[in-house]
């Protein structure tokens, strides 16, 4: 494997040779374009998962019996697009050894290189931002350029809880994107919206992005670009308990811990959803 070190998550206790899911951080925020911290965001995200009982209830087992190691976190470049780089080199190792990567981020560039790995047939993610500029000071691999990048690859991209971009933006994302923005969330219901999306992911191969700043910073607001007048917490855990069975890759990412600990304790448990409803529709 590549340069890592090793903070851990909790009950991430398996070998890497025997994992089903291998965990690791991206602790970047080169191209921060509002205010930083979001480097400091995998680390928040493991010392919360400390806090919460092995055993899930609603699936009836303990995360400490699914196979889950913890890699550490990618000793990650300045440049953006060297980052990008870092981390599909660490993905396509994980995807080659025939395990399921779970990111933590970081700033969400470090998708780009993620998903290049995966080469997955579906894109969804839910966002406040749409991410489709070409370019944002001066680099092409801004995490403002995200799913602009990712639709050079995927065919099929998905937007939920989106609001917030250019027009150019919004007209991008009405062409080439199924977006759902967090007005539609609310005024359909997130069960609506997932019937919608399960048509999309049925038998395809699937990746999930979780950017925090989804849920609406007035709940969560351990943000870098934060967004009021988003999804909840209960939303995106319909999101990652419906969606996880079909999905090849995963990550969760803007996560900037200068809060009382809510976004990275959301985010903690929303990564041991992923991986409980995984393993279980997996099998």
């Amino acid at each position: 494997m590549h340069d890592l070190f090793h903070p851990h998550f909790a009950d991430a206790d398996t070998s890497y040779e025997v994992a089903r899911y291998a965990i690791f951080g991206v602790p970047y925020d080169g191209t921060t374009s509002f205010r930083p911290g979001t480097r400091f965001g995998p680390r928040a995200i493991r010392e919360f998962s400390f806090n919460f009982e092995a055993y899930d209830p609603a699936m009836g087992i303990d995360l400490f019996d699914v196979p889950v190691t913890d890699l550490g976190d990618l000793r990650v470049s300045r440049l953006p697009e060297a980052v990008v780089e870092e981390v599909a080199g660490v993905v396509r190792d994980i995807v080659r050894d025939g395990k399921i990567p779970v990111m933590l981020g970081g700033e969400h560039t470090a998708t780009v290189g993620a998903v290049r790995a995966v080469e997955p047939e579906v894109y969804v993610v839910c966002d406040a931002h749409l991410d489709l500029r070409d370019e944002l000071d001066g680099t092409p691999y801004s995490h403002g350029c995200v799913t602009r990048r990712v639709l050079e690859t995927v065919g099929d991209v998905v937007i939920i809880g989106g609001r917030s971009g250019d027009r150019e933006q919004f007209e991008i994302a009405a062409e080439k994107t199924r977006l759902y923005t967090a007005d539609v969330v609310r005024q359909r219901g997130i069960g609506a919206v997932l019937g919608d999306v399960l048509e999309t992911v049925e038998g395809r191969r699937v990746y999930l992005s979780i950017d925090a700043d989804a849920i609406d910073c007035c709940l969560t607001p351990g943000l870098g670009t934060p967004e009021p007048f988003g999804m909840t917490p209960l939303d995106l855990r319909e999101v990652v308990r419906t969606l996880a069975p079909h999905v090849a890759a995963f990550d969760y990412v803007e996560v900037a811990p200068f809060d009382a600990g809510q976004t990275a304790a959301v985010a903690a448990v929303l990564v041991r959803e992923f991986i409980v409803r995984h393993w279980v529709g997996g099998r």
